[in-house]
């Protein structure tokens, strides 16, 4: 039997995010010069929705790409170890020369 506990509910995950988003504006006095990176694959959905929540609180946006870390990975010969790793490419629309980069993932532990 697998015991399932919560760690956060909805209402926690949105005082999170609004915290680390206000953590994110003070550190770096605004948006400015400034772009959130999600790391593929989960890390991008909290990307986008701390963008949303930065937007919501500065208004106005800040620039979000993604990033595949695949080949970087140190678990990679604990996984698949008879297929080859599936890279799934990075999107970052915009120059990160002279941004301060945010890098955003979902790891809670490891």
């Amino acid at each position: 039997m697998e015991n399932k506990r919560i760690l956060l509910d909805d209402q926690a995950i949105r005082r999170a995010l609004t915290r680390i988003a206000h953590e994110i504006l003070e550190r770096n006095k605004g948006i400015e010069n400034t772009m959130l990176v999600g790391i593929k694959t989960r890390g991008i959905y909290l990307a986008e929705r701390l963008a949303e929540r930065i937007e919501q609180i500065e208004g106005s946006a800040i620039s979000v790409g993604e990033v595949d870390i695949t080949m970087y990975r140190d678990d990679l010969t604990h996984k698949n170890e008879d297929q080859d790793p599936l890279i799934k490419g990075t999107s970052i629309s915009k120059d990160v020369t002279d941004q301060k980069v945010i890098l955003i993932d979902d790891v809670l532990y490891t």
